[in-house]
């Protein structure tokens, strides 16, 4: 495993600067490499109390949408549900075990869904 010290973070120049190319944030290329995470054609829906003091969310994970159709459908699906939630690194979670309505909502939009977990 290759340990690397950092790099410019800040360039009073240039401003914010991306860690993983060392270029400024506006030409980031690692940016513009990712891409909707690969998918095996199943939207898991599972539930999950970890590092939340024992509140529940439900995770929606596996919908092939890029970030701003991941945004669209979390609202979609915070409305539905009645509660709120946000979209993190690819899986839209929503506060609450709302996992029976997800189901049925994302059937209707024609994806193939499998409760996930326990």
């Amino acid at each position: 495993m290759k340990k690397t010290n950092g790099g410019l973070v800040y360039s009073s120049e240039h401003g914010r600067m991306c860690p993983g190319c060392n270029r400024p944030k506006g030409e980031c290329a690692c940016a513009r490499k990712m891409t909707a995470p690969p998918a095996d054609g199943v939207v898991r829906v599972s539930r999950q109390t970890k590092g939340r003091k024992g509140k529940g969310v439900t995770l929606v994970t596996g919908v092939p949408l890029d970030e701003a159709g991941l945004k669209a459908l979390a609202t979609r699906l915070k409305q539905q549900c009645g509660c709120g939630g946000t979209v993190k690194d690819g899986v839209i979670e929503i506060q609450g075990d709302h996992a029976e309505l997800l189901l049925v909502e994302l059937r209707k939009l024609g994806w193939t869904v499998k409760r996930a977990g326990g």
